[in-house]
């Protein structure tokens, strides 16, 4: 059985802030901010810390499974882009903290993730 999974080597990224991500599957608001921690050509990992969680369900459970699935966006304040894909895993990591893998929307040309892969700055170039 042939299993359609995108691999692609990923980047450790300065911390790139994110608002509002929102489903859009139910068309809710789930985390105020966050932000993006690794990302590569076929998606990218958004920690969020308990605090930033919407939906009061979420706020009060250590699983995010709920969001598994679901197709997202959200909005990147510091280089005024809009991002969307599905939500394919959901952690706690501990102390309130969460990560949420989103894979890219199938639309997205391969080309421009490549490019948005390289401008995202790593840990220690922005100061």
């Amino acid at each position: 059985m042939k299993t359609d999974r995108r691999v692609a080597g990923r980047k450790e990224v300065e911390g790139i802030l994110i608002s509002d991500l929102t489903s859009i599957t139910n068309y809710s608001v789930i985390a105020k901010s966050g932000r993006i921690v690794n990302a590569s050509t076929s998606g990218f990992l958004v920690e969020i810390n308990r605090k930033d969680l919407v939906p009061k369900t979420l706020r009060q459970n250590l699983n995010l499974e709920s969001l598994l699935g679901q197709h997202v966006a959200l909005y990147l304040p510091q280089m005024n882009l809009d991002l969307d894909g599905s939500v394919t895993r959901a952690n706690h990591l501990g102390k309130g903290r969460f990560v949420i893998g989103v894979d890219f929307s199938y639309e997205v040309p391969e080309y421009w993730r490549a490019c948005l892969v390289d401008l995202l700055p790593v840990p220690g170039e922005i100061t």
